[in-house]
């Protein structure tokens, strides 16, 4: 390797070294949503509180459809792809949501296997290996809403989801705003009680109730430890 070129590698190794030390004070996340309000509402009540940057937490629904598989596929397409109308660049993050229902939905098992084959499957803008996790909910993301108020073991429809809920949040509706706020005093023994119960359960196998919803709620509100 020639002069010059030894020096062009030490300074891209720097320039390197800098750009990751800038950015160890933070972990970029893209959480990519079945929903288009409810779940990346109540997640953005979270980010907001928490005072997380945009340029840290991405929340909003896949752009590619609402199956689990196209909000999987969704993800993919942002993490590789970018989204200029929101100011993402290709590869610029370090970790992979993907947040959607089991419900009657076909492509739940794809979707599990899909997100399993892109964990540290791609390097992002950082060369590093970046995780894919999924966040399945069975039947539906208000189970995560109800374990907040009383557990729930037996396999339920969403309608039945959605008629307890309302006992707790009178006139609970989809899209509405305020569940973070309504519900946080409660996350320690709802945070208990899906624990015990995706251990229970089987989300791999369909088999439900259960939701995995603790452990993105979880994550975000330890990005500020």
């Amino acid at each position: 390797m020639g002069a010059d070129n030894q020096a062009k590698h030490r300074q891209a190794s720097r320039d390197l070294s800098r750009k990751k030390a800038k950015r160890d004070t933070y972990e970029r996340l893209l959480i990519i949503c079945e929903g288009e309000k409810t779940e990346p509402q109540y997640l953005n009540e979270i980010k907001n509180e928490l005072k997380l940057r945009t340029a840290h937490v991405q929340v909003f629904q896949s752009p590619l459809g609402t199956t689990p598989l196209q909000v999987v596929d969704g993800a993919e397409h942002i993490f590789l792809n970018g989204d200029l109308s929101r100011d993402i660049r290709p590869r610029e993050f370090d970790r992979i949501f993907v947040v959607f229902d089991r419900d009657s939905h076909q492509t739940y098992f794809n979707a599990l296997a899909r997100v399993n084959s892109l964990n540290n499957h791609y390097l992002n803008d950082d060369e590093e290996l970046t995780p894919f996790h999924a966040i399945p909910s069975i039947p539906c993301f208000e189970l995560w809403l109800l374990f907040h108020f009383q557990n729930m073991q037996s396999p339920i429809q969403r309608s039945d989801v959605y008629k307890l809920i309302g006992k707790y949040l009178p006139g609970y509706e989809k899209g509405s705003k305020g569940h973070w706020q309504n519900t946080k005093e409660n996350l320690d023994v709802a945070t208990k009680r899906s624990m015990v119960q995706i251990g229970l359960a089987q989300p791999i196998a369909g088999v439900g109730p259960s939701t995995a919803m603790h452990d993105l709620v979880l994550h975000l509100l330890h990005l500020k430890d």
